[in-house]
């Protein structure tokens, strides 16, 4: 980084720092009434709703960057509760776009004169973005769309995160352990989506590249890059005009089966994300539309990501598991790909995977059930299990927009039914059997084997017992951090009694100062001890479904 960077980074974090401070102090204030100590402050959801829409406020003051922010903490639950992810969604990465003789700099100086390259050219931006602007034009007779990065972007994207990294030096150590780990991923996923979202090149090879698999699809269309006028701050694509998706009305008509829509375009990500690796990111309604004949235009591969082969794999157990509702089956994938803790509760997470089946598949949840559901989580853990690996958190944000828009244009979409109708497709069903029955055969002749070894071992054992001769080593696993607690008491406990000691002597043989000291020091010390004994009070959670918020979304609206 240069060294003019660096104030302009201090000026930048400074007004960062002044605009969160409110939200820090409110949240330090929720753990404790009186900060360092005192119970949790119990905030209702109005006031929770207030602060998100300040927080909303504050991010659009900051600008692009943290606009960028904003939007992915929407799709972050395991960061934020269900109230700020509701009120966040409403961010749109909409903003007027720069001035022409801007963007036209910057096109220029990455391709050469405009009136050379493009027989037509209208200066009047179609979409603004915070990172970049798309114009119409003509190359050889032929439409196309033009994306220009913003100018000067590269800077202030830059200089944010540095102030972002130097927040979170300040924000970390309040922070549960749980949430901490889910912060670090989200800001070191923010710093690497957004300078590749500002690559042309990449966003370039990445198109190609998913558009090459979908070329025998006739139900996906996806505009080809035309090289000669595109480079790392510009991007020319053949202009493909359609409706967009979420147009109820106008796919009414004409005559377009929206249903028949939403099973294409699930089918599509299960293919990008299960089948060929890589996938578009950024599936909100103003980057798909509707073709006359029913087929799907993808625009905007900015955001875009590839899907190792584990992680294709544990995403077919999931699905699978969902499918037969074999929830062991779930928790399991959940627990390989490092999104559920090992130590959860798997009865009251099983509970919490059937009843989230039930709203993929279209089924009305019995609020009660939700709210007895919540109520165990606050009485058998003090920390939601989940949380989100770098890895799977932009697959999350694609599966939770997806069903979004599957339900928007059909509310009885079974989203459970088209994944079960793709993997039999495929052949995942007969695969997961095969597996299945190797692993039943491989785990029954290592049985056998072990039969075998076992009597000896045994034998030999009884005979170390026999002579006295048997040595046991154990470790201790104390996940929970059973024994540290109790050391941490015992430690209390002797420092208390030592003080009470060393007070009573100041108060018999000292002034009344000293033992005014000693008095301070024997309260802050029962004040530690009591504290180490108070139980944790559990989430404070409210029951939040994509399809049942959906439609509470509607209504408000």
């Amino acid at each position: 980084m240069s060294l003019t960077r660096w104030p302009r980074a201090w000026l930048r974090f400074v007004r960062v720092t002044v605009l969160f401070l409110p939200f820090v102090w409110a949240y330090l204030r929720d753990r404790h009434r009186f900060i360092l100590f005192g119970r949790q402050r119990v905030i209702g959801r109005d006031t929770q709703r207030e602060r998100a829409e300040r927080l909303l406020d504050s991010l659009i003051t900051l600008g692009p960057t943290f606009i960028k922010l904003g939007q992915l903490l929407s799709t972050r639950p395991d960061i934020l509760p269900p109230t700020y992810i509701d009120v966040l969604s409403r961010l749109q990465d909409d903003v007027p776009p720069a001035p022409w003789d801007s963007a036209r700099g910057v096109i220029e100086a990455e391709l050469g004169s405009v009136d050379a390259y493009f027989d037509s050219f209208d200066t009047d931006a179609i979409s603004g973005a915070s990172l970049g602007q798309v114009y119409r034009a003509e190359v050889d007779g032929q439409p196309v769309a033009v994306k220009v990065r913003r100018p000067g972007v590269e800077s202030l994207v830059e200089t944010d995160l540095l102030a972002i990294r130097w927040t979170l030096w300040f924000v970390l150590p309040f922070v549960d352990e749980s949430r901490a780990f889910s912060v670090r991923n989200l800001a070191d996923e923010f710093a690497k989506t957004i300078r590749e979202e500002m690559d042309y090149h990449r966003e370039a090879a990445m198109l190609e590249e998913i558009r090459g698999n979908f070329l025998d699809d006739p139900d996906i269309v996806i505009p080809p890059v035309i090289e000669s006028h595109s480079g790392e701050r510009v991007l020319t694509m053949e202009y493909i005009e359609g409706t967009k998706i979420t147009e109820i009305a106008q796919l009414e008509q004409q005559g377009i089966d929206r249903t028949a829509v939403a099973r294409k375009l699930q089918r599509a990500y299960f293919k990008m994300i299960i089948d060929d690796g890589i996938f578009h990111a950024d599936p909100h309604p103003g980057n798909l539309a509707v073709a006359s004949d029913g087929s799907i235009i993808f625009y905007d591969f900015g955001m875009s990501g590839h899907v190792d082969t584990f992680l294709q794999d544990k995403i077919i157990e999931f699905y699978i598991g969902v499918i037969n509702r074999d929830i062991d089956s779930i928790l399991d994938s959940l627990i390989e790909v490092g999104t559920l803790s090992p130590e959860a509760d798997r009865a009251i997470m099983g509970e919490v995977m059937e009843v989230a089946i039930e709203d993929a598949r279209g089924h009305e949840v019995e609020q009660y059930r939700v709210q007895e559901i919540v109520r165990q989580v606050e009485e058998s853990i003090y920390e939601f299990p989940f949380r989100l690996p770098a890895n799977l958190a932009l697959i999350l944000r694609v599966a939770t927009v997806v069903e979004g828009v599957c339900i928007t244009l059909d509310p009885s979409y079974d989203f459970v039914a088209v994944a079960s109708e793709y993997l039999a497709d495929q052949g995942y069903h007969q695969e997961s059997l095969e597996r299945f029955a190797r692993q039943t055969r491989d785990e029954l002749v290592d049985a056998a084997v072990s039969s075998m070894r076992v009597p000896p071992k045994l034998e030999s054992a009884l005979d170390r017992i026999e002579h006295e001769n048997l040595r046991v080593e154990a470790n201790v696993r104390d996940h929970n951090r059973v024994l540290a607690k109790l050391g941490r008491r015992l430690t209390l406990g002797m420092l208390l009694s030592s003080s009470l000691l060393a007070t009573a002597i100041l108060y018999t043989f000292a002034d009344i100062y000293a033992t005014a000291v000693g008095i301070g020091l024997t309260l802050i010390l029962l004040a530690l001890v009591l504290r180490s004994f108070r139980k944790p009070r559990g989430i404070r959670a409210r029951p939040q479904f994509t399809r049942q918020s959906l439609y509470q979304r509607r209504d408000r609206e």
